[in-house]
């Protein structure tokens, strides 16, 4: 994997919580520079600009008909996803988005289409998946360590964000929930880790209509609850091995891993997809005890925004962190929450190749 002949200069849009996160990937970076950033209220993006020498904060339009900027990176809240993502392709630019891709598969099909018609590559988070504790526990897969994979189990449950958030709506609407706001770690990882997901079955509850706000200036207010807020669903990989996943916001605790991954010969235990690092457990059939695997895979340091400096470094026939995996990791949620309203099974429409594996790299 060769290192770009010059960075690939970049710009964001959306100046919110996350995009300190992506700052501080890409104040590591020779691979990318950070050129501008806009948002929506001025004051955010002259707060960030600030932050990063030589970054301008610029209008939305400014920003889009900068020349010097290739890739827009979409930090916008997901209801505006797909609007935003699609001036920028506009703008004969390539985006990253975080995630999900979009709000749903309709939205996202068009954005994909737009990229295509327009020769632009797209990206999408999550790239945790890139990391070193999730690259490890791919390698250990597909170096046989527990030979043919047969199943695993991917678990998210908290008692609900409404604990320690202080406005909390947006995760009891339409477009929230467990699955749709942890998910697409989970999700992506068990395509990096299995491959790509044929059919779901699901199964869906809500505790209560209501939830009461615990911190904040509106502590103490109760808020609608209109979606499901503990959902199971099993997936079927086209390789024919079945993931469990439990994604809740209605209970108390848990012990259960993030992750596991069982085959014929061995289990692995994989750390949480929300991190880039963190321990690969094994344990082969017969042993008394689990081993902790030595990091052997992804890129070490890695942190959010590692997917732009992938596709600088592999190019885009070779990014890992693509719209295409983005776009069937959403396709996959969402079919789980339709065969939950439906009570039956769903075949997944979409497919997508799965990422080639990240050796073990230096940022």
């Amino acid at each position: 994997m060769g290192q770009p002949l010059s960075a690939l200069k970049v710009g964001i849009i959306g100046c919110g919580n996350i995009a300190a996160q992506y700052l501080d990937t890409f104040s590591r970076l020779d691979s990318v520079e950070l050129v501008a950033v806009a948002d929506l209220v001025p004051e955010r993006a002259a707060e960030v600009a600030a932050r990063v020498p030589g970054v301008r904060a610029l209008s939305i339009d400014e920003l889009l008909d900068e020349p010097t900027i290739r890739l827009v990176v979409n930090l916008t809240i997901p209801a505006a996803h797909a609007e935003v993502a699609l001036r920028i392709i506009a703008a004969g630019k390539e985006v990253y988005t975080e995630k999900p891709l979009t709000a749903d598969v309709a939205s996202a099909s068009a954005v994909l289409d737009a990229a295509t018609a327009a020769g632009a590559w797209v990206g999408c988070a999550p790239d945790t998946v890139l990391g070193t504790g999730l690259q490890t526990a791919r390698k250990a897969v597909d170096d046989g360590l527990i030979g043919t994979p047969i199943s695993a189990t991917a678990t998210m449950m908290t008692a609900g964000h409404e604990r320690w958030h202080p406005n909390p709506d947006f995760y009891y609407l339409p477009g929230g929930g467990p699955l749709l706001d942890m998910g697409p770690y989970y999700v992506s990882a068990l395509i990096q880790l299995l491959g790509p997901v044929t059919r779901v079955v699901g199964a869906g509850s809500r505790t209560r209509d209501e939830r009461v706000i615990g911190s904040g200036p509106r502590a103490g207010e109760r808020i609608p609850v209109e979606v499901y807020t503990h959902i199971t669903g099993v997936l079927t990989h086209e390789s024919g091995a079945l993931s469990t996943l439990v994604m809740s916001f209605d209970t108390v605790a848990t012990r259960a891993s993030n992750i596991e991954v069982h085959g014929e010969t061995g289990s692995l235990v994989v750390p949480d997809p929300n991190r880039f690092d963190g321990e690969v457990q094994h344990r082969v059939l017969g042993g008394d005890a689990w081993e902790t695997l030595p990091v052997s895979a992804g890129y070490v340091g890695a942190g959010r925004g590692v997917g732009i400096h992938d596709r600088a470094v592999a190019g885009a026939d070779d990014a890992r962190a693509s719209g295409a995996v983005g776009f069937h990791t959403l396709d996959v949620m969402l079919s789980v929450l339709r065969a939950a309203e439906e009570g039956t099974s769903i075949e997944v429409a979409s497919t997508c190749e799965r990422p080639s594996p990240v050796p073990l790299s230096e940022l």
